[in-house]
This record gives structure tokens, C-alpha cells and sequence, in this order.
């Protein structure tokens, strides 16, 4: 298949033609010429306001649910909504049925790459059943396609066995990712503990939860002078810790979602289920602060948080609704709606090159006779979410309806293009 951009700024720093505008032909997913008004015959020219290409976009934290929990998402679909939110690349959560916690499960997950449009790299369990209490065989999974190693959705309590994480990793050069909670601090919360939870009558979950178990964490890499990555980030104080241990040179690195950029807790007054989330949506103060770490370069990577949960376990009474939302079609929309003084370049480090760098994945360059991994995308198209343009199988999304500025158009792969509807 032949494809023609037309008049694309190209965002690479690794590109000779880094933020010069030209058009891209591909043939058979392999960049042929990056030139001025090209005048090759193409079976897709994509020519939209405001078209820029970027290294592929990677998400470094999605809930499949596969195998296992395939009534919420499967792989096929998880990918498809990737696709469609630019992502040419995802790291899957281990918390399915059976979990991803040997070589097994990880060959199913990186099988499932040949057939779908997006490559997903398994996250392999720290614990076995990630129960938290005794490490599975990390190097047979990493062996085996495991990008990095973690309990995904349930934070490790045992500082212990983190240690022991910490320092196996060491020996095949993987990172830890962790969601920062410390469950014994008030685990039935619901919402952040604050004044917008006392006047709705909802228990809290307080940020100190996650901001001991930040301490702790940084303490534990500092001490085994290994890699960590904390997802999920969502106070000021939480963040303020980070930026500390980066500069004194501790192996630390971070992501928010694009929720926690885009909400806070004052957004749950009328009990949307959708805006349960884990960790919870903090106040109008922490957005703001991690707004500013996005911007100062403390944030590492956007990442998803995609946790698709279906209908029985959101449309009903908000004490009983299962925390998350689905993410993966509006993250960068999200992103660029919160904070739209990022510049294309930020935005492109936040959605793919920091994450290659981490988590050390190959990227290619923007060049001629190279395959494409690409993420094309506009900042200036408008558009809305609707239930009938999500093709995550499950619809827990508070996005329905809304308007954003700022689309990720598609991939392009080797394998071929997929474009959502212009």
C-alpha cells in the first residue's frame, strides 16, 4: 500500500527533518522519500489542517483484561482503540486470569502482536497471583517479551519483597512500575479524602497513602540503585517527592494519566462512576501541580490507566462501582485540552520518545528507507467522543459527548494504516 502525507511537520528528534513540513510517501511500510510536493501516485493521501508525525505513541499502562476477562476488553479490541488513539505500541497489565506471571502467558500476549495492527508488550507479574508475597521467575519472562515487571493495579505492600524485586531486575536491566498506595491507610476509601468527600458523604482516601508509599518506594531504588517507574501520580506532595529524588540522581521515573490532568474531585458532585478511579481524582490544587510538573519535565510519560470495566460493575450506586475508566481513544486529546501551551515536541516526549528511552524499546528515525512506526496527528481538528467512535468493548468513559481540540489520526506500521474517520 502507498501512502501520501501531505505538508507534515515532522516532531523527531532523531530526524534529520525534525520540525520541517514535507510530504512522506511510504511504500509497503517503508518511508521512500521525505521531499517538497510530491508528486507520486498513492492509494491514501492524508492532507488535514495542522498534520504532524511523530515516532509512535506508547502507552506504558492499559488494562487488556485478556485472557480471562474478555467480557471487558480482548486483545483484538484493546488494540483497535489503541490504534485509534495513536498508540503503536502498549504495555498490558498483568491482572488478568491467569495472571501474566510466567513465560506462558507472556509468549500468549506477544503471539497475539503478528495478527493486530498495535504491538502490546506484556507486564509481567512481581508476584505470583500478584498477591504480594513471593516473586514469580522474572528472568523467563523477560526472556520471553516481558517489557518491564510489576503487580499492576495492586500496589506492593512488603517493602521487603520490592527490595527483592528491585534487585532482580538489576540482572536483565527492567524497570519496576508501581501504583503508589498504601493499602492500610483507609482501603475503603472512595474519593479523596478532603472537603468536597465530607460534603458528598463519601469515605476518603487520603493522599498521605500514596505519598508514604512514594517515600518508601524512592527509599527502596535509592538503596538498590535500581529502576523504578511510579504510575498513577496524583498530589502535589506525591510529585514534590519525585522531583527531589531526580536530582539527586535516584533511578526514579513517572507518569500521570490524563485524568488527573483534566479532573479533580469538585468533577464527582453529581456520583459519575466513571470518574472513580484508582488513585482517586485529588483536588483542584494537585492538578495544578501536576500540571506544572508536566511542563517543568518532572513527568516522564502520559500513560492511560486504560481499565475497562463493564456496565454491571458502573451503572449502579457509587460505593459499589469498580474504580477506572477507559482511556486510550482521548489521552492525548485529554492532555492537549489540559494543558494546550505544550508544544508539539513536549507532547510527542510525554506519548513516545521518553517511554522507548525507559523502558528501553527501539524506535526508528523519521528518514528515508526506514520502516514506519509513525503516530500521525492534528492538533487543530476538532472532535467529540461518542459511544458510536469508541471501539473499546467496554463504554466506561466520563468523555461521552465531549468536545475536544486535538486528535490522534492514526498509525502507520509496517503492516499497514489505521486511520480513523476524517
Amino acid at each position: 500500500m502507498d501512502i501520501l502525507l501531505k505538508a507534515a511537520t515532522i516532531v523527531d528528534t532523531f530526524s534529520p527533518a525534525h520540525l520541517q513540513i514535507a510530504d512522506i510517501f511510504i511504500s509497503n511500510g517503508i518511508i521512500v522519500s521525505i521531499t517538497a510536493n510530491c508528486q507520486k501516485a498513492a492509494d491514501k493521501v492524508i492532507d488535514v489542517p495542522g498534520l504532524c508525525v511523530s515516532p509512535g505513541w506508547i502507552d506504558v499502562f492499559a488494562h487488556f483484561c485478556d485472557p480471562g476477562y474478555e467480557f471487558k476488553e480482548t486483545l483484538e479490541t484493546g488494540a483497535a482503540a489503541a490504534a485509534s488513539g495513536g498508540y503503536t505500541d502498549v504495555f498490558v497489565l498483568p491482572n488478568t486470569n491467569p495472571v501474566i506471571q510466567n513465560k506462558g502467558t507472556c509468549q500468549y500476549i506477544v503471539q497475539k502482536t503478528s495478527s493486530l495492527p498495535v504491538r502490546l508488550h506484556p507486564i509481567g507479574a512481581v508476584s505470583k497471583d500478584t498477591d504480594g508475597k513471593e516473586l514469580t521467575e522474572m528472568y523467563d519472562m523477560e526472556q520471553s517479551g516481558a517489557v518491564a515487571f510489576s503487580d499492576g493495579t495492586r500496589s506492593i505492600q512488603s517493602a521487603g519483597l520490592l527490595l527483592k524485586a528491585l534487585q532482580y531486575v538489576k540482572a536483565v536491566d527492567k524497570t519496576i512500575i508501581q501504583v503508589p498506595d498504601d493499602k492500610s491507610i483507609n482501603a475503603h476509601g472512595l474519593m479523596n479524602e478532603g472537603i468536597v468527600s465530607t460534603g458528598l458523604g463519601l469515605p476518603g482516601k487520603p493522599a498521605i497513602a500514596e505519598e508514604l508509599a512514594i517515600v518508601r518506594d524512592i527509599e527502596l531504588a535509592k538503596y538498590t540503585a535500581s529502576k523504578l517507574h511510579i504510575t498513577g501520580v496524583s498530589s502535589k506532595k506525591g510529585i514534590d517527592l519525585i522531583r527531589e529524588a531526580k536530582k539527586e540522581g535516584i533511578q526514579v521515573s513517572c507518569s500521570v494519566t490524563p485524568y488527573h490532568l483534566i479532573s479533580c474531585d469538585a468533577d464527582l458532585e453529581q456520583y459519575d462512576t466513571n470518574l472513580k478511579v484508582t488513585p482517586p481524582l485529588r483536588t483542584a490544587e494537585d492538578r495544578a501541580a501536576l500540571k506544572a510538573a508536566v511542563l517543568d519535565g518532572t513527568v516522564d510519560c502520559i500513560a492511560s490507566h486504560h481499565t475497562p470495566q463493564d456496565r454491571d460493575q458502573k451503572e449502579i450506586e457509587f460505593e459499589y462501582a469498580k474504580p477506572g475508566m477507559i482511556g486510550l481513544q482521548t489521552s492525548f486529546a485529554a492532555v492537549a485540552t489540559a494543558l494546550p501551551q505544550l508544544g508539539t515536541e513536549k507532547l510527542v516526549a510525554l506519548f513516545s520518545t521518553n517511554a522507548a528511552k525507559l523502558f528501553g524499546l527501539h524506535q526508528s528515525s523519521i528518514s528515508e528507507n526506514v520502516p514506519a512506526s509513525l503516530t500521525i496527528f492534528s492538533l487543530e481538528v476538532q472532535w467529540t467522543f461518542t459511544a458510536d467512535n469508541n471501539l473499546s468493548r467496554s463504554k466506561n468513559s466520563p468523555f461521552f459527548g465531549k468536545r475536544f481540540t486535538g486528535k490522534p489520526l492514526g498509525i502507520i506500521t509496517k503492516d499497514g494504516l489505521f486511520l480513523n474517520h476524517l
